[in-house]
């Protein structure tokens, strides 16, 4: 199964489960382990061929969000959780949202951080340029252009080289099994930005986040249950480059006194 990390102060502890965004890993979380683990008992993973996950069992020419999911649900499992608080980033705000329609009484709150919501023609014409690349260039130097275009401000540049790192973990033949992914990809995003959420949730993002944030307000806007909570001098990947903000945050919406 997937590779993971447990942090646990006892059975009667609330667990909070964790979902990076591609390219991402476990280290993705470094700054939140230290501030969460004294509340509640944690689940940290890799998705499938990031970080140490390698060679995950079954094998697939390309992935789809079923199979991420069940990759997921398959450590919830072994590990007995029965429900759970969850926090993702980026993309994998659309893994969460997939896990709340095949298992919803596993979830009690969600925090989305820098979450994807809509597919933008900004958006669209990122995707479609990276399809375009992968026939000439090797991922990663299409990874590190894209990044950059993400995350362009001096002020991002620590939360762009960690993902940089991170992304270095995946080969060229498991990257080309996540551009799969983006077969369905619109379909989904269009599907859950109608879609009213059951479950209270909480949207991080920074105001800096020029591809996603447009996106992330119009969806919480439409939301009963969502609210929004906007970090200044902030990019996309606001539980890195502000963690204190985004920490404290998460911690109050979760129910914790700080």
């Amino acid at each position: 199964m997937l590779h993971f990390q447990t942090y646990e102060l006892s059975k009667d502890t609330p667990w909070l489960v964790f979902i990076h965004g591609a390219g991402g890993a476990i280290a993705t979380w470094r700054y939140q382990t230290e501030a969460f683990k004294p509340f509640f008992n944690l689940l940290l993973l890799d998705l499938r061929d990031h970080g140490l996950s390698k060679n995950v069992a079954p094998e697939f020419p390309s992935y789809n969000f079923d199979i991420v999911c069940n990759d997921i649900l398959e450590v919830i499992d072994h590990l007995g959780i029965e429900r759970a608080h969850f926090i993702s980033l980026s993309l994998g705000s659309a893994i969460l949202q997939r896990i709340d329609q095949i298992r919803p009484e596993l979830i009690d709150k969600m925090v989305m951080a820098g979450g994807i919501f809509r597919a933008t023609l900004k958006m669209r014409a990122l995707v479609n340029a990276s399809r375009l690349l992968n026939a000439v260039l090797p991922y990663r130097y299409i990874y590190a252009l894209f990044s950059l275009i993400i995350l362009p401000k001096k002020n991002h540049e620590k939360s762009r080289r960690l993902y940089r790192q991170q992304a270095k973990r995946l080969t060229q033949a498991e990257y080309m099994k996540w551009v799969g992914l983006y077969g369905e990809f619109f379909q989904v995003l269009d599907e859950y930005f109608h879609r009213q959420l059951k479950k209270w949730s909480l949207v991080v993002m920074g105001a800096e986040d020029h591809v996603f944030f447009k996106a992330a307000r119009r969806f919480v806007a439409k939301q009963e249950k969502a609210s929004l909570v906007v970090i200044e001098k902030c990019g996309h990947i606001c539980n890195i480059e502000q963690w204190q903000r985004f920490n404290s945050e998460a911690l109050r919406f979760l129910g914790v006194a700080i």
